[in-house]
């Protein structure tokens, strides 16, 4: 078991760090091992402080961090991140796997479709 929790750590970093966000995979991987989803989600976003640290300082460093105008994207992030958290802890488990697997099926066929149209 705690060889799956390092490989399923290693994806989801790998992911993370490339700016993909590495729990829209460890999330569906971690329900495989029949956890809580808010446990699941807990854990999602605590790996997420330290993968996006890295990540940020690397990505800083080779001159990619555009600070233009970014409050006008931390301070709605930060309010609905608030208002996100309060949701979950209301909503049933069986509520959220469904939200989050119309989220993943949503996201996953837009960006099927936008690839598609750019494929000549």
């Amino acid at each position: 078991m705690i060889i799956l929790y390092i490989f399923f750590g290693f994806l989801s970093g790998l992911l993370g760090g490339m700016g993909m966000g590495g729990g829209t995979l460890l999330i569906p991987l971690l329900s495989f091992l029949d956890i809580n989803q808010r446990v699941i989600q807990s854990v999602s976003l605590t790996s997420f402080i330290p993968m996006a640290l890295v990540s940020l300082g690397i990505h800083s460093q080779c001159g990619l961090i555009k600070l233009e105008r970014i409050e006008y994207l931390i301070i709605p992030s930060i309010i609905a991140g608030v208002l996100g958290a309060l949701l979950a802890n209301l909503a049933p488990e069986k509520l959220l796997r469904i939200c989050y697997g119309i989220f993943l099926l949503v996201f996953g066929v837009a960006e099927f479709i936008k690839v598609a149209k750019n494929v000549n």
